[in-house]
């Protein structure tokens, strides 16, 4: 249960973005921002909620050393009825929780998270857009704020909560974009932390991210770490294929993120009747699917993107052409469902929405 939260508005507010203003993604902050502060002593107390700005961390902070920091990303949508709805919001605060639990820091309960992040949601309401495909982007982030210098996991954390208005992740929206297929570097092998939402992760992920962009591929797709053959996740999304009439995603053995929306799609696929497997998939089965006619469809899936679809797979021998280029039917359909749920157009048959009010 939550403490009562102490709360400072932001004087003056700030001026927000014009509603025919493109957001893009995390260029906007809102007003306020939640702050809540551990030791061993007193475990999680001061909850408050404050003027967004600096966390005052000494140099020393354990979180600028040994890298004990986790976060997740959820999104509120604003509706036609102009109520307030978060997505699967208790799924998202569970995974933050374990995602810590990897690192070792305080264990944060996921209803405290819950509570926390829908005060702050209420109090900066005015932020949510409302224009098609907008949202209000939530980003809960524990660290540890103790300052020492020594290799133990820290007495002490902070965690807060800050929140940004939001368009499309892409900047070309929900047209196929195209992907680098990595078949050197690595961002997570097995045993290692690739399963939590830990900062260190996509550090990792930099790297090769920079050089495929500069090869003119949007994200990069990470074979697994052993044998760099088997499909793993693509950027900071799940990955889905379409072979034939089955839709394989790889199995979850925490290598990469067990994602919200990953869930969400394979829940609606089986709804549908639509075949799907989770199990391995390598990089020879897919180039084989794709000569052979049977490479329907590739898409990402991520809180951020939502359906991200894979128009190409860029090679160092060349690129595999998915689709014609074109917006796939099943990868369409989803990103219809989904967003139909999150904006209340569609019913929300698995309760996956929280109303804010």
């Amino acid at each position: 249960m939550l403490p009562p939260i102490e709360v400072h508005r932001a004087s003056p507010l700030k001026a927000k973005p014009a509603p025919s203003e493109a957001l893009g993604f995390g260029k906007y902050f809102t007003d306020h921002m939640f702050r809540m502060d551990y030791s061993t002593e007193r475990g999680w107390h001061q909850a408050r909620i404050l003027p967004h700005g600096p966390l005052g961390l000494d140099p020393g902070a354990a979180v600028l050393h040994y890298a004990q920091s986790v976060f997740d990303g959820s999104k509120v949508f604003r509706g036609q009825d102009g109520k307030l709805r978060a997505f699967r919001l208790a799924d998202h605060c569970a995974r933050l929780s374990s995602s810590a639990e990897r690192l070792s820091m305080a264990p944060l309960p996921p209803e405290l998270a819950r509570e926390a992040i829908q005060a702050l949601v209420k109090l900066d309401a005015a932020w949510v857009p409302s224009a098609p495909g907008t949202s209000l982007y939530v980003r809960p982030v524990v660290i540890a704020s103790e300052a020492f210098l020594g290799v133990r996991p820290a007495d002490k954390y902070i965690f807060f909560v800050i929140m940004s208005p939001v368009g499309g992740y892409f900047s070309n929206g929900a047209e196929p974009v195209r992907i680098w297929v990595e078949q050197q570097l690595t961002r997570a092998a097995p045993g290692g932390i690739g399963g939590a939402k830990a900062a260190a992760n996509y550090a990792a992920s930099l790297q090769a991210s920079v050089a495929a962009k500069k090869r003119g591929y949007a994200q990069v797709l990470w074979l697994d770490a052993l044998e760099h053959r088997y499909i793993e996740e693509v950027g900071t999304m799940n990955l889905f294929v379409r072979i034939g009439d089955e839709v394989v995603t790889p199995p979850l053995d925490g290598t990469f993120l067990p994602g919200i929306t990953r869930e969400s799609v394979l829940t609606l696929l089986r709804d549908w009747g639509v075949r799907t497997s989770e199990r391995k998939l390598s990089i020879d089965e897919l180039r084989e699917a794709h000569q052979k006619g049977e490479l329907r469809e590739v898409f990402g899936t991520g809180t951020a993107a939502v359906i991200s679809p894979v128009g190409g797979l860029g090679f160092q021998d060349g690129e595999l052409k998915i689709g014609e280029g074109r917006l796939g039917e099943l990868s369409k359909r989803l990103y219809d469902a989904v967003t139909g749920i999150q904006y209340g157009t569609l019913p929300d048959r698995h309760g996956w929405m929280t109303l804010i009010e």
